[in-house]
C-alpha cells in the first residue's frame, strides 16, 4: 500500500467516525446543558460552592463568574508548581521556577497549555494530575459554557438570562468530559500508552541488567489533553512520544477524540435554536474549511519542494517513521484547526507551505472545528459578521436566527475578531524591536516564522510550538502569558456580551428579504469571509515569512 494510498484511508475513515457520532453525542450534550434536574452530587457540589443552581445570571455575572473561577485557578496552579518540593508524590522534583510556573499557570487555565518546560523533569506526579490534568477538563469546560451561553443568547428573547456558569461548568465536567476521558484512558491503555503511578517502569535488558523508563500517568492525562483539545504532555516530545502515542491506532484514536467534541457542538446549537438545519449549515463550514487545510498540508508535505524532499519522495525530516508524512501532516492540520496543541512532528522541520498552514489554521481563530466550545462560539460570531456584511449589500437590516444585527451587536462581534491578530502582530513585534527573537535558531523568513508561529500559538490558545526557539526565558514566558490571557478572556467577554445583547432582543419574523443561514449559499459566504478577513490581517507577515522562503 502506498504512502498516498494510506493517508487517504486515515482521512476517510476519521471523517466517517467522526459524522457517525455527529448526531448521538451532540444530542447527548445538549440534554446534559439543557436539563433543569440536578444529580445528588452536582447539588452537593452547590452547597459547597454556595452557589444556587437555579439562579440564572445575567451576561455580566456570567462573565465575571468566568473571570474569578480562572483567577484563583491560576493562583492555586501557581503556587503549586512553586511549592511542589514540600508535597506528597513531588519525587524530589525542585520547585518551579517563578517565570515558568506563571507562564504554566496562565497557559493551563487559558486552555492553552503551552509549555516551555521538560514535563517529566520539571514536575512530579502531584502537580501533573492534581494541577495540570485538573485544568486539562475545567478550562475545556469554560469554554463549551460560554459558547453555550451564546446559543442562549440566540434562543432566547426578552430576558438579560443566560444561564448559571456554575451548574455549566459542573455539569460539563462531570457529565460530558469525566466519562468520556475515562472510556478514552482505557482505550489507549490498550493501545499501550503507560499509566501508573511510579517514578519509572523497570525493564530487562540484553546484558540482563535493568534500566528506568520515566512512568506516570500518562494515560489519563493524554486523553485529557486531547478530549479537552488541550495541548501539553507528560513528556517533552509530546504526542512523539512512544509512551504517549505508541502505535498509528492511539494516532488515529486521539484525533477522533480531539475532534470529538467540536464537531458535535454544532448539533448542541441547532438543537438548542430549534433549527437542526443551522447545526448542519456550521458543521458544513467546519468541513469545509478543515478538509481543505487538512488536503494542503497532507500535499505540501508529500510534495515537498526542495532537494533533499524530492529525492526522497517526501519530507521526513522531523516525523516519526511510526507515522509517516501523511499521518503527520494530518495529525498536524487536525492539532492547530482545533485549541489542542499536541504535535507528533516537529512543525519547524516542515515544508515552507506545510509549515505555513499550521500557522494559517490558526490564525483563522481555530473554528474549524476549533477547540471544546471556543470553536463554535468563534464560528458563531463570524457567522454575525457575514449576516451583517450580506446585510450592508443588499440595504436592509442584518438578521440571523431572529435576531437583528445592530450596531451594538457588530461592535461586540468586531472586537472579538481583531484583538487576536493585535496580539499576535503585536508580539512579534515586540520580539524583534526588542532582540528578543534572537532566540530564534534560524535567521531570514525561517526566523521570522518561528517568533510569529510562537505568537500565534499564544493569543490563539493552541500550545503547539514551531520549535527551533528558545521561550523559556522571562521575557518570553512574561510575553507569551500576557497574550495567552488577553487572547483566552477579552474574546469570552466580547462573546457574551453579544449573547446579552441578542437575549434581550424580541424575535424578528422571517420575510422575503431574510437571508437564508442554513444553505450552501451561506456556508461559502461564511467560509469565504472567514478567509478573507484573515488574509487581509495577516497576509503582510505571512509573506515575510513562510510565503517568501516558500518561493
Amino acid at each position: 500500500m502506498s504512502t498516498t494510498v494510506a493517508g487517504v484511508i486515515f482521512i476517510v475513515s476519521l471523517v466517517a467516525a467522526v459524522a457517525a457520532v455527529y448526531r448521538p453525542f451532540g444530542d447527548y450534550m445538549f440534554r446534559v446543558v439543557s436539563q433543569r434536574k440536578h444529580s445528588r452530587v452536582e447539588r452537593g457540589i452547590y452547597r459547597i460552592v454556595g452557589v444556587d443552581p437555579d439562579a440564572d445570571q445575567s451576561w455580566g455575572v456570567y462573565g465575571r463568574s468566568v473571570l474569578a473561577f480562572s483567577a484563583v485557578s491560576i493562583l492555586f496552579l501557581y503556587a503549586l508548581l512553586r511549592l511542589q518540593q514540600h508535597l506528597w508524590l513531588s519525587l524530589g522534583m525542585a520547585p518551579v521556577t517563578d517565570h515558568i510556573a506563571w507562564n504554566t499557570a496562565v497557559s493551563f487555565v487559558t486552555n492553552t497549555n503551552w509549555q516551555a518546560y521538560s514535563g517529566e523533569s520539571t514536575m512530579g506526579h502531584l502537580a501533573q494530575m492534581a494541577g495540570l490534568a485538573v485544568q486539562n477538563f475545567v478550562s475545556a469546560a469554560v469554554g463549551i459554557a460560554v459558547a453555550v451561553a451564546l446559543v442562549r443568547g440566540f434562543a432566547r428573547s426578552k430576558t438579560d438570562q443566560l444561564g448559571n456558569f456554575w451548574v455549566d461548568l459542573v455539569r460539563i465536567t462531570l457529565r460530558i468530559l469525566l466519562p468520556v476521558a475515562v472510556i478514552g484512558a482505557v482505550m489507549l491503555m490498550a493501545g499501550g500508552v503507560v499509566q501508573n503511578l511510579h517514578s519509572g517502569v523497570d525493564v530487562e535488558t540484553l546484558t540482563g541488567g535493568t534500566q528506568t523508563i520515566p512512568g506516570g500517568p500518562v494515560a489519563s492525562q493524554e486523553v485529557i489533553k486531547v478530549l479537552g483539545t488541550n495541548g501539553g504532555g507528560f513528556y517533552n516530545t509530546n504526542s512523539a512520544h512512544p509512551f504517549e502515542n505508541p502505535t498509528t491506532w492511539t494516532n488515529w484514536l486521539q484525533l477522533f477524540l480531539i475532534l470529538l467534541i467540536p464537531f458535535s457542538m454544532p448539533r448542541v446549537f441547532g438543537r438548542m435554536v430549534g433549527q437542526n438545519r443551522q447545526g448542519y449549515a456550521i458543521a458544513a463550514v467546519m468541513a469545509l474549511l478543515a478538509l481543505t487545510s487538512i488536503t494542503l498540508t497532507t500535499v505540501f508535505e508529500l510534495h515537498g519542494a526542495g532537494t533533499v524532499p524530492t529525492a526522497v519522495g517526501a519530507a521526513m525530516e522531523g516525523k516519526d517513521v511510526r507515522f509517516g508524512v501523511a499521518d503527520s501532516a494530518v495529525f498536524a492540520a487536525v492539532t492547530t484547526l482545533t485549541s489542542t496543541g499536541a504535535v507528533n512532528s516537529f512543525h519547524d522541520s516542515y515544508t515552507a507551505l506545510g509549515g505555513m498552514m499550521p500557522m494559517l489554521n490558526m490564525m483563522l481563530g481555530e473554528v474549524a472545528p476549533g477547540g471544546t466550545g471556543s470553536g463554535l462560539y468563534g464560528l458563531l460570531v463570524l457567522a454575525t459578521i457575514t449576516v451583517f456584511v450580506a446585510g450592508l449589500m443588499v440595504g436592509r437590516t442584518p438578521e440571523y436566527l431572529g435576531k437583528k444585527i445592530g450596531s451594538r451587536e457588530i461592535k461586540f462581534a468586531s472586537l472579538y475578531f481583531l484583538i487576536t491578530p493585535i496580539l499576535v502582530l503585536t508580539g512579534t513585534a515586540a520580539a524583534f524591536a526588542s532582540g528578543n527573537a534572537s532566540t530564534a535558531l534560524n535567521t531570514g523568513p525561517h526566523g521570522l516564522s518561528e517568533v510569529l508561529y510562537a505568537f500565534t500559538s499564544a493569543a490563539n490558545n493552541n500550545g503547539s510550538a514551531f520549535a527551533g526557539i528558545t521561550v523559556n526565558t522571562g521575557w518570553w514566558d512574561t510575553a507569551t502569558a500576557l497574550a495567552m490571557l488577553l487572547g483566552r478572556f477579552l474574546p469570552i467577554i466580547f462573546v457574551l456580551g453579544l449573547a446579552g445583547s441578542l437575549a434581550r432582543q424580541a424575535p424578528v419574523p422571517e420575510s422575503e428579504g431574510t437571508l437564508p443561514t442554513h444553505r450552501p449559499l451561506f456556508v461559502g459566504m461564511v467560509a469565504g469571509v472567514t478567509v478573507v478577513l484573515v488574509a487581509l490581517t495577516f497576509l503582510p507577515a505571512l509573506a515575510l515569512g513562510p510565503l517568501a522562503e516558500g518561493l
